[in-house]
């Protein structure tokens, strides 16, 4: 493992994120806030509890992934489509570095920073709504395994792009929507029978029901399931990943 060369492609995407502070970490958290104060304060103080859970508070888990998801994604697209639009990728392709060591590199830095911003969201959150966490290391735990996989799925996203129309049409058309109805501002269980089965073909209810139940011991779909799930999701980007540096796919044409 060339430690040199993951360590100069994380610090190259990292410092980056340095130089844009209010775009990469600021405005999110600040998007963010806007929702505890709109759904956790003003509309969630008018609303009845949830599995015995404050409105205010059972939205949080929801919006940290919310965050979390599409953060992911953009960071880690726009980490690898630049050095494609710019030509350079070519230069790193030639060097003596595994895909292996790219793919951790790049991908390790936007779930870095997705992680960072989850956490504070996370501390953002304390300043409007009440709430607890029952199980601190594996709400850790599907921090940073959420943080990865989406980053994976924002490199495939990177690499697939050509224009950034392309860039931003899955995030905002596909991820987006999905994670608003993936049980981010309710529970499942409040839809009728037929949609709750529909529901569970969506990817992101697992997420947020996993990370729910870390916070507070409750979930619409068991922890062990959602935990698979989440880990099938990842193992289904990186063969895809693995593909696409076996056969060049838009990195060598």
């Amino acid at each position: 493992m060339n430690r040199h060369a993951i360590l100069a492609i994380y610090s190259f995407e990292m410092s980056r994120t340095r130089r844009t502070l209010m775009q990469s970490i600021a405005s999110p958290v600040l998007s963010t806030s806007l929702y505890f104060v709109v759904f956790g304060s003003a509309i969630g103080s008018r609303m009845a509890q949830i599995d015995g859970i404050s409105y205010g508070a059972f939205i949080v888990p929801g919006l940290i992934m919310l965050s979390i998801l599409t953060q992911s994604v953009s960071n880690a697209s726009f980490g690898i489509y630049m050095p494609k639009f710019s030509g350079t990728i070519y230069e790193v392709l030639s060097a003596p570095v595994s895909a292996l060591e790219i793919v951790v590199g790049y991908v390790g830095a936007a779930a870095t920073k997705s992680i960072v911003l989850g956490l504070l969201t996370l501390a953002t959150a304390r300043l409007f709504v009440d709430f607890s966490v029952a199980h601190p290391l594996w709400m850790a735990a599907f921090l940073v395994l959420t943080s990865v996989t989406f980053s994976l799925l924002g490199f495939i996203i990177g690499v697939w792009a050509d224009g950034f129309e392309k860039l931003q049409i899955v995030p905002l058309m596909i991820v987006t929507p999905l994670a608003f109805l993936g049980g981010t501002f309710y529970s499942i269980h409040m839809l009728p029978p037929l949609w709750q089965q529909i529901t569970l073909f969506n990817p992101v209810v697992y997420l947020v029901s996993g990370f729910r139940w870390s916070f507070y011991g409750v979930a619409d779909v068991g922890v062990g399931i959602s935990l698979g799930m989440t880990l099938l999701f990842m193992l289904l980007c990186l063969g895809t990943i693995t593909w696409i540096f076996k056969s060049g796919y838009k990195l060598k044409a």
